[in-house]
């Protein structure tokens, strides 16, 4: 099939019947303009998961502040280095909390000019600093073990470490079930929608004009283009949302993924769990092996790098965010595979995909095309598939000309693995 010389495409005879698109992103057909405001959707489903993550996490402040001034009388009475251990771990657990509480509230601000993303890296940091505090205050507990075991006092009271430490296991047993259960949401069906920017009348069938300049816009379902030479961009939030094809965020059946500070959270109690059960089978031995006692200290340096070893990947995820790392959900071969394979495209370059926060994904590409009618098109399926194969959350299309003396820039080169 020949291609339509792009003088033809930006005939000025072809304006009268094409639809136009403004920068206010409004869509204006030949018999109708509509204007569609935000979907607030996905607004509101982020606001409720905010919301209940804060809900979680006070309550588990309430049961972990309660639980832990009964471990430091505990470890007191006992003389029990692993029981003030496991107390100090909760008092980390505590202040984490506290962070992601604060974190939550921050990140729940508008966005602003200068910050145009909004506040959601808030809860990133907040996961980051709960990490840094948990690694120093396991290295001062491993500093006066060490001194314990060099110095032989290691002498407690195994009944009383027995019973706290059965306490600490059932405490959190509880803590940990109200985290994972009440963090995860299961979802069937499509996701929420975000926000879009024009409207789109009915049963219009749109194609791309310009008058001079081909610069050309589209803001979640339509945009703008300024004429010229068929220069096409597109900035999507949220989902697709036209009359016939609405498009979710996920589709079919799934899982939304734990509030980073809920995951955060999580993992700080599974470590306490784990260092519980460690500390009562240790009182159960030196309960019946009195002599056994140097277990105390031992307990607690064997605990404390299980316990740093649970926060590697809390630390590792968020250091992929604060770099602007590409998340370990989206493969990058996938995602520039699905462009590939979209009819209409002829080339795929400056592919980027980052994390916004760990649960939101961006990407923004530039697409080559030699059709530029089909721009339009293009643009809409482009973010069809991102959305609903790939659960982006922000994504910017950039349509250009077809040019196939670009293959040699420097710029255009696929990024290595």
């Amino acid at each position: 099939m020949m291609t339509q010389p792009i003088e033809t495409i930006f005939n000025p005879k072809m304006v009268e019947r094409s639809t136009s698109y403004h920068a206010t992103g409004i869509a204006k057909s030949d018999t109708t303009a509509s204007f569609h405001c935000h979907d607030h959707e996905e607004a509101k489903k982020e606001d409720d998961k905010n919301r209940k993550a804060r809900r979680i996490l006070w309550i588990s402040v309430l049961i972990c502040l309660f639980f832990m001034l009964c471990e430091v009388a505990g470890g007191y009475i006992a003389n029990s280095l692993a029981i003030v251990t496991d107390a100090a771990h909760l008092l980390t657990d505590l202040a984490s909390m506290l962070i992601s509480l604060f974190s939550l509230y921050i990140a729940n601000r508008p966005p602003n000019q200068k910050m145009s993303w909004g506040f959601h890296r808030a809860e990133v940091l907040g996961a980051f600093f709960s990490v840094f505090l948990i690694w120093v205050v396991t290295g001062v507990l491993v500093v006066l073990a060490i001194m314990r075991i060099i110095h032989g006092d290691h002498k407690v009271d195994a009944k009383i470490m027995a019973i706290t430490a059965s306490l600490g296991v059932l405490v959190n047993l509880i803590m940990g079930a109200l985290l994972f259960f009440g963090g995860h949401s299961h979802s069937h069906g499509g996701g929420g929608h975000g926000h879009s920017h024009g409207g789109a009348p009915k049963k219009s069938k749109k194609k791309v004009h310009a008058a001079e300049s081909g610069h050309g816009h589209s803001h979640g379902g339509h945009g703008h283009s300024h004429g010229g030479h068929g220069h096409g961009h597109s900035h999507s939030h949220g989902s697709e949302n036209s009359d016939k094809d609405t498009e979710s965020g996920h589709s079919g059946h799934g899982h939304d993924g734990a509030n980073i500070n809920v995951r955060a959270a999580f993992v700080h109690v599974l470590g306490d769990l784990i260092q519980s059960i460690g500390v009562l089978i240790a009182a159960l031995l030196i309960l019946f092996l009195p002599k056994w006692t140097i277990l105390d200290p031992i307990c607690t340096l064997f605990f404390s790098v299980i316990v740093l070893s649970t926060t590697i990947y809390i630390l590792r995820d968020a250091l992929v965010v604060l770099l602007e790392g590409r998340p370990s959900s989206v493969n990058f071969g996938e995602v520039i595979g699905s462009l590939q394979a979209i009819p209409g495209v002829n080339k795929v370059h400056d592919l980027r995909i980052w994390a916004l926060t760990m649960d939101k994904v961006a990407v923004s590409v530039h697409l080559e095309i030699e059709d530029e009618r089909e721009a339009q098109r293009i643009l809409r399926d482009t973010r069809k598939m991102l959305k609903t194969e790939h659960n982006v959350h922000e994504c910017t299309v950039q349509i250009e000309s077809y040019n196939s003396e670009k293959d040699e820039c420097v710029r255009c080169v696929p990024l290595k693995k």
